[in-house]
């Protein structure tokens, strides 16, 4: 497995040939095969990664929370509503949502563990999405991730073994 301090590094070498498999997989893979090609790779390379050991992406992003999950955020920290937000949010301009006033992200612990314990929000529990059905509608994403998350480099890197995939340039 690549090392986190690394991905980034590494993935930037192969941007032209991730770019290059993204539009090989966008004209000859399968939709529903590749979902399960990305849910099989997901399992095996989590299974055996502490991403508490990484947390590259709570480092390289803000925290996103949904407006729904405010109040129970708060709760968690024993706080009230309005002191939460005006510890760790600031409203998205895009949306009812609030995003962590700071990058690395605001619940991001020393130990890598996250302050907000199982109320993390769906899209943090979720990332890199790469067990998420249609994946070759949103290979944009995906190669977003692989510039951020180990495991989703792995993955990426996978699937141009089981596709035979080369570069050309």
């Amino acid at each position: 497995m690549i090392k986190p301090e690394n991905v980034q590094d590494e993935a930037a070498k192969k941007e032209y040939e991730n770019k290059k498999f993204r539009t090989f997989l966008k004209c000859n893979a399968d939709e529903n095969e590749l979902d399960q090609q990305f849910q099989k790779l997901h399992q095996e390379l989590f299974a055996g990664y502490d991403c508490n050991s990484c947390r590259n992406c709570c480092k390289q992003y803000y925290g996103s929370i949904p407006e729904t999950d405010v109040e129970q955020d708060a709760k968690h920290l024993n706080m009230d509503v309005r002191t939460f937000i005006h510890e760790y949010l600031e409203p998205d301009e895009n949306s009812p949502d609030y995003h962590t006033k700071n990058m690395p992200c605001d619940f991001l612990q020393e130990d890598g563990s996250c302050l907000l314990g199982d109320c993390k929000p769906l899209n943090c529990k979720n990332y890199p999405y790469t067990d998420q059905p249609d994946r070759l509608w949103s290979l944009y994403s995906v190669l977003e991730a692989v510039e951020v998350c180990p495991v989703a480099y792995e993955i990426f890197e996978s699937l141009k073994q089981e596709y035979g995939f080369r570069c050309r340039r």
